[in-house]
């Protein structure tokens, strides 16, 4: 939190208080720090995948799916196949279109 206070415009800051929050399970706190990456730093592509997947967790499946798609834009538009390849594998699970290998 020191950090934030001391830098809150970094969104690798938010990202992580973001994270550590979730990995806490305090949900609201996670959503609160995800959601102002999400106004303040739209383009911080890290936020997408994390988002969904607490979206999910909590059962928001069609908010997980939207947000899946917008980060696959942000990631597109950022050239960053490595986020876009996750995202898409998150948004290909959360729509139910896992692919096994045989």
């Amino acid at each position: 939190m020191e950090f934030f206070e001391s830098d809150p415009g970094d969104p690798f800051v938010v990202y992580a208080l973001a994270t550590e929050y979730n990995n806490l399970n305090d949900i609201e706190k996670a959503f609160h720090y995800y959601h102002i990456l999400l106004s303040d730093h739209p383009d911080y592509v890290g936020t997408y995948y994390h988002l969904g997947k607490l979206y999910e967790k909590e059962q928001q499946k069609d908010k997980a799916i939207e947000t899946y798609r917008t980060g696959m834009l942000v990631a597109r538009n950022k050239r960053d196949n490595h986020a876009f390849s996750e995202l898409q594998g998150a948004y290909n699970g959360a729509m139910g279109l896992d692919y096994e290998d045989d």
